[in-house]
This record gives structure tokens, C-alpha cells and sequence, in this order.
């Protein structure tokens, strides 16, 4: 009975494990859809979430199945929604299918492991228009493939590790930290022009800075306001980058 719980018990875990990995596997799709959702309000601009669901849908469900099984003739150039299922999404799918039916020694390295694959993956879609990421041409991709090509192996290597030797489960993790980061990237991409850089740069450090419950908020303010001057000196002057500095209705 002992070992029938033990069975039931890591079934469970790994099928836990395999529908985050599948959710792991479209949270660019998903990410695409949420930030689509700002162009109904005015904030962005770029296609709409209808447009942003059925494209990708019709890239996982048919775009990608077609190239594989050769459907594609004459070399036509694929979309990005269907490289983007081709290179990241279904190996993750795969991986997440495979954890199904494999007995986890090392939970910890095992999803370590195949989230450093995601990371990988996603840099070589994200790269895969750059020239030198096909054939023996050197560009712009020949660096991004050969590392990334390395970050698959080794994080593969990891994964394989947490399947034949015995460690530790899988630790519980923060999302407060992530999620506010995620939160000061996306207030910067949005305000960056409508409020500039030096609203928008120290703004999103504050938001940032609230990820972590030991923010000294007088400290953090301090040294947002001199990150923010740096941006104001680096970025137009320095590297002469065309960024708005102030608010748009103080400069109007």
C-alpha cells in the first residue's frame, strides 16, 4: 500500500510538472495576448488580441504541423508565429509530454534544467531572422546560435541529472520579486514615451524595488534618483539615443 501512495504521489508531482511545463511552452503566446489587450485602450500599437489568438493558434495547430511534415514547398519563408512553435513551444511540449513517464531523482535540477532550455530556445526564436543563424554563414546570429545551441546542451545535461541521481525536491519560490520586476519592464515600455525617461527610469525602479519585503524606501529612492540621472546622461548624450526626457505636457 506504502508503495502504491509512492506511485500515486509522483504521479501527481509529474503531472503537476508537465502542465507547467506546457504553460510554460505558450507564455510567449500568452505574454503576445496581454500586452495585445493595451491596444484596445490606446496604449500600444500592433494587432489586436483577436488577431494575436487566431495567428498563433493557426501556427501551433497548423502552420507548424505542415512544416514539419514538409507541406511548406519551395522554401517559402515561414512566419515568426510558426518559427516561434517550431524552435521553443513544441520541444517544451515534448518535455512536458516525456515528464509524464519519467521517475524525477532530483526535482530541483530536473525543472531547473528545462527552464534554462526555455530560456535558451526562446533566445535562438528570438534571434532566428538575425543572418549566420543558418548554414556556415557568419552575422549578426552566428553568436546567438552557438550559445544558445550550448545553453540547450548543457541545461539538457542538468535536466538529465535530476532524472539519475538523488537530490533535493523542488524548492518553494517567490513570485512576488519576479512579478514586480515584470511589472517595472512593462510600466517603462508603456510611459517611456508619453512621460519620458526620467519619470518612466525611476518610476519603474520604485516598482521594481517593491519586489523585495527589506526595501529601505528612502535607500531605494536615493539610488533611483541617481540611476535615473545616469539614463538621462548615458542614454541621449552618451549614446545619442533619441529618448524623450520629460512628460509629454510639460515639453508641449
Amino acid at each position: 500500500m506504502a508503495d502504491t501512495m509512492g506511485h500515486s504521489a509522483t504521479a501527481t508531482r509529474n503531472t503537476r510538472l508537465a502542465l507547467g511545463f506546457c504553460l510554460l511552452a505558450i507564455a510567449p503566446q500568452i505574454f503576445e495576448l496581454i500586452w495585445s489587450i493595451g491596444t484596445i485602450f490606446g496604449w500600444g500599437t500592433g494587432r489586436g488580441p483577436a488577431a494575436v489568438v487566431t495567428s498563433h493558434a493557426t501556427a501551433l495547430l497548423a502552420g507548424a504541423p505542415s512544416a514539419i511534415f514538409g507541406s511548406f514547398g519551395g522554401g517559402a519563408k515561414m512566419s515568426s508565429e510558426v518559427l516561434l512553435a517550431l524552435i521553443y513551444s513544441y520541444p517544451l511540449f515534448a518535455v512536458a509530454i516525456l515528464t509524464l513517464f519519467m521517475t524525477i531523482r532530483s526535482a530541483q535540477d530536473y525543472v531547473g534544467g528545462v527552464v534554462l532550455m526555455a530560456v535558451a530556445l526562446f533566445a535562438l526564436w528570438a534571434s532566428s531572422d538575425l543572418q549566420g543563424m543558418r548554414g556556415f554563414s557568419f552575422g549578426a546570429g552566428t553568436a546567438p546560435r552557438m550559445f544558445g545551441g550550448l545553453l540547450v546542451a548543457l541545461s539538457a545535461g542538468v535536466a538529465l541529472t535530476g532524472l539519475i541521481t538523488e537530490g533535493p525536491a523542488l524548492a518553494h519560490y517567490s513570485w512576488r520579486g519576479p512579478l514586480f520586476v515584470m511589472a517595472a519592464i512593462l510600466f517603462f515600455a508603456l510611459a517611456i514615451r508619453p512621460l519620458g525617461l526620467v519619470v518612466a527610469a525611476f518610476a519603474s525602479f520604485m516598482i521594481a524595488a517593491t519586489g523585495s519585503h527589506e526595501t529601505r524606501w528612502l535607500e531605494a529612492a536615493i539610488v533611483g534618483a541617481c540611476l535615473t540621472l545616469g539614463c538621462a546622461i548615458l542614454f541621449p548624450y552618451v549614446l545619442g539615443l533619441p529618448m524623450p526626457m520629460y512628460p509629454r505636457f510639460l515639453v508641449q
